[in-house]
């Protein structure tokens, strides 16, 4: 087993929960009268559940997942219908991402779904050879009808954040897998081409872009969120005012324990620090990335490249947007956000990449 993944992830992990002591209190004592709920309920249903999911995961023979896929993805599906039916769903603001479970607690099946989707992904294209991949009608057409489900089942959330890492992994194992950059290059613009049809016809996305485009717009309105970002990393300097000193955490920046921790890590902690995490990151997915190049088989190694390309897409679209370099989409930091169903599930998908790291050549 690979214990070099193990430690880095582990790292992450408890760096994640530190940070979120410090970002969550004050909203915790507010909201709940305990400066820890945010904490307690992380471990709770966050890293309890994740590091089971990691140990059985790890056990599991990873050719499971190969055999089953297809039973996954048709769960995973349910599952995102399930935020439609009243009664199961939970919402959020304006977004109806999470199943209600009894009322004692919520999953979100968005996150459930990038990681059965790349299993049925990494299973269809294992057993095509590179020719099958590049053929228009045995290779594009069923990789873009089943990804099109999926990510419309997203959209319809609405979750474009997490339609747009589930469509950026996709791609990067559709392109190792053998599939000609110009099948890239066209699903690219038809993405690009179907967002900008969801801004045209939805007010809000249309002042994200407009406040992206234009932070210093409205900074008490729609600029609201980006404008405290941008002074939370920018008055740490490059040491920050220390841990536990974050002005903005005391309800002025919006999600503080969500997607906008990064910018409480450049508050209390400061650019040294915020470069040290995107260094982490960046060593997790080299890791992965290693475990890929030794994998036994072609499913093993679509599914650590899958794992690396998620991880890396969802970090850098959390840091995008708190520095202003994209559009605020609302996607958790890989295990530092607050977030028990992103925690539980990237637990289990590194679970899988250590059994595959038992079988590496």
């Amino acid at each position: 087993m690979d214990y070099g993944l193990i430690g880095i992830v582990s790292v992450m992990i408890l760096f994640g929960l530190i940070v979120l002591l410090s970002a969550s209190s004050p909203n915790a004592y507010k909201q709940f009268g305990d400066s820890y709920y945010f904490l307690k309920h992380q471990i709770i249903f966050g890293l309890i559940p994740g590091i089971a999911g990691l140990i059985a995961f790890s056990r599991i023979p990873y050719l499971f997942w190969k055999k089953h896929a297809w039973n996954l993805l048709i769960a995973s599906i349910v599952l995102l219908l399930l935020v439609f039916i009243p009664g199961f769903s939970a919402g959020f603001g304006t977004s109806h991402s999470w199943v209600s479970i009894g009322g004692l607690f919520s999953i979100q099946p968005s996150e459930i779904a990038k990681l059965t989707f790349l299993f049925y992904l990494a299973g269809w294209l294992s057993v095509r050879d590179e020719k099958s991949v590049s053929d228009f009608q045995s290779g594009l057409i069923p990789f873009l009808s089943a990804l099109g489900l999926i990510a419309l089942l997203m959209v319809l959330q609405p979750d474009t954040g997490s339609t747009t890492i589930l469509a950026a992994m996709s791609l990067v194992v559709y392109f190792v897998a053998g599939a000609p950059l110009a099948y890239i290059g066209g699903l690219f613009a038809l993405g690009l081409t179907g967002i900008s049809l969801l801004v045209a016809i939805t007010p809000y996305r249309a002042a994200r872009l407009t406040t992206f485009l234009h932070p210093e717009l409205d900074p008490k309105g729609i600029g609201y969120h980006i404008n405290q970002a941008l002074l939370a990393l920018g008055s740490g300097g490059f040491f920050g005012f220390g841990y536990g000193h974050s002005r903005q955490k005391f309800q002025y920046l919006p999600e503080v324990a969500g997607d906008s921790i990064f910018a409480v890590i450049g508050e209390e902690m400061g650019f040294i620090v915020c470069v040290l995490v995107i260094v982490m990151f960046l060593v997790l997915s080299w890791r992965l990335m290693e475990i890929a190049k030794y994998a036994p088989d072609k499913f093993s190694k679509y599914i650590c490249i899958g794992v690396g390309a998620w991880i890396l897409v969802q970090a850098f679209e959390n840091i995008g947007s708190m520095a202003a370099l994209l559009p605020i989409t609302g996607v958790p930091l890989p295990f530092i956000s607050y977030g028990g169903t992103s925690l539980a599930v990237l637990m289990s998908a590194i679970g899988v990449v250590l059994n595959i790291s038992k079988n590496t050549k």
